[in-house]
């Protein structure tokens, strides 16, 4: 019975395992849409006003270059 009781224990064992994993995959999916809907704000927003401004963009080199 040792050897069925060692097996029931670890099997008990990988369950929390696997429910915990779970449940930090769960937080990391919330935490990843959040992320990329800001991302995705910061990068209209960005946008926006790089359409807005007269100024050249910013990867090129002023005229007295």
């Amino acid at each position: 019975m040792d050897r069925i009781d060692t097996l029931e224990e670890r099997i008990s064992h990988l369950i929390r395992a696997v429910e915990d994993l779970s449940d930090v995959v769960a937080r990391q999916t919330v935490e990843i849409d959040r992320l990329t809907r800001l991302t995705r704000l910061l990068a209209e927003r960005e946008a926006e006003r790089e359409a807005g401004l007269d100024a050249p963009p910013a990867n090129q080199k002023p005229p007295h270059w």
